[in-house]
Parts: structure tokens; sequence; C-alpha cells
């Protein structure tokens, strides 16, 4: 935003759009009403007409008008549902910005693991869920697993995927969680923070060492085609740490709440694999592979 912003500004803003959220959802319980009315219509005309009469043209145009309005009622439904989650979006980019603006003013809350974990968890829950506008839309870059396009440039507080020496005195790199800081068009190159605040550490990057996480989670039911097909090889976050590993995909969700089975190289166990363990769309994505992988 053009102005910085306060905690007064935050709150009036997020309470303007709860107002607007609140407005909306009269406005679909509205529709909906209208809607069951209209298919019970539907139903109740299709009672009167048996399997073996010839609908006439009275009942003809008669359901004819009542499915133009059904169909009606659920565009107008969805538009409305549609502002409303763009109004719930508003609000995350709202805290997310204010957050980022009290972090580089200096005031940097310190999270415990424990809680940063969690916080992880649910920002992977309630990553916005994509829904094509027509049956068959094509769902856009970073979205479940389909890549960022090739110009994408992350903004700042985008969590990224980032490839890092974890010591100067180390060769060995590992692909991290981070938050981008900045990206410097005169160098190509990003500053990106290390997602766990034990470490500390900010770094700078070529682009070919950060790769943007999904904006966005698809529903399989309506677009598998936009996960990663069962024994892709992927980088994954191994749960309950900030790195991501060479892994492949054991599992697909079934649901747009359910995540990834993945099993993680590991040469602990004889076929080199661990057991399947569940990782978010959000922390799938293709393999990148660095000098060295888990072992």
């Amino acid at each position: 935003m053009p102005f910085t912003l306060t905690d007064t500004i935050v709150s009036q803003q997020i309470n303007e759009r709860l107002s607007s959220i609140y407005n909306l959802l009269r406005e679909i319980d509205t529709h909906r009403t209208r809607s069951e009315f209209n298919l019970n219509n539907i139903m109740k005309t299709h009672e009167k007409v048996t399997p073996d009469d010839k609908v006439s043209l009275y009942y003809q145009q008669k359901l004819k008008n009542l499915y133009n309005a059904a169909i009606l009622d659920a565009q107008q439904e969805e538009d409305v549902l549609r502002r409303t989650l763009s109004k719930i979006n508003e609000i995350r980019v709202i805290r997310n910005e204010f957050r980022i603006q009290s972090k580089n003013a200096g005031n940097k809350e310190t999270i415990r693991r424990g809680a940063l974990m969690k916080m992880l968890l649910s920002t992977a829950q309630t990553l916005p869920l994509y829904v094509g506008k027509t049956p068959g839309a094509k769902p856009p870059p970073l979205c479940g697993a389909i890549p960022a396009e090739p110009s994408y440039i992350a903004k700042m507080g985008d969590m990224v995927a980032a490839l890092v020496k974890p010591g100067s005195d180390q060769d060995e790199e590992n692909w991290i969680l981070a938050e981008v800081v900045q990206f410097n068009p005169a160098t190509n190159k990003y500053e990106v923070d290390d997602i766990d605040e034990e470490q500390k550490v900010r770094h700078t990057l070529s682009r070919r060492r950060v790769v943007p996480l999904p904006l966005m989670r698809v529903n399989p039911e309506t677009d598998p085609h936009a996960l990663f097909p069962k024994g892709s090889i992927v980088m994954a976050l191994y749960p309950q740490t900030t790195c991501f590993y060479k892994a492949i995909v054991s599992q697909l969700p079934t649901t747009a709440t359910e995540e990834y089975q993945i099993l993680f190289e590991d040469v602990e166990y004889s076929d080199g694999y661990s057991p399947p363990l569940n990782v978010a769309q959000r922390y799938v994505i293709s393999i990148k592979e660095g000098k060295k992988n888990k072992s």
C-alpha cells in the first residue's frame, strides 16, 4: 500500500471488509432461498408429467423458464460467493502487509517452533482454493502443481523454497522454506529470510535458487490434472521441519482438504524411503536438484 499502515488503519480496513462480508453472506442466503424455491418448482412440475405422457407445450415452456431461472440464480450466487472470497483474501493481504511492515520496522515477534509449525500448517490449509469459472477452465500458474511462468517474480512476503548453504564453511546446500524480502532487478537476485527464526539468516540468491510456492490449492475432484501424478519425483517440506527434500508422490489427495502422501528418500529404511507422510499441496513443488540430497 502507498501509505504507512497503523493499528488504527488496519483495524478500519479489516472492519470495512468484515462488514462487506456480512452483507454478502446475507445476499448469498437470499439467492440460495430463491434458488431452492425454483428447484422445488422444477421437481413439482416434473411430478405432474409422467414418463408415458407427451409433454405439452405449456409444460415445455414452463420447465424451460424454471430451468433458466435456476441457472440465473446459480450464476448470481456464484458471483456473490466469489466476491466474498475476494474480501476474505483482501483481509489476508492487509494483515500480511502489516506484518511485513512491522518486521521491517524492527518489531519482529519471536515465534516458538511449535507455534511456527502450526502456523505453516494453517497457512497451507487456508490457501485459497481455485474454482474455475467455466467447466474445463485451465488453472493458472502457481496453482497446485502448475509452476510459475519463467518471467514471474515473487512478491515481498511470498513464501518460497530457497537453495542455501547452512554455513560459509559447509559445502552442502539445502532447500529451505523462506520469505521474500525483496527482488533487485539490477542484480536479478532475491533477498530472502529463513522462515525458521532460530536461524535469523538473510540470504541473497539468484532466481534459479528460488522456487515460488503455490498461491492456490486445486480441487482433485474438478482439476486432477493440476496435481502431481502418482510416482512423480518432487521436493516436499518434511513434516515438522522447514526444509525441502527429494521425495516421491505415493498417493494424491482425493478432496480439496486432503494432503499428498509422500515418500521421502531416507537410507535408514531398507527400501530407501520413509513411510508415507502427509504433506499439504502448498509444500510440494517440482524437483530441483541441489549438490546433495537428504541421506
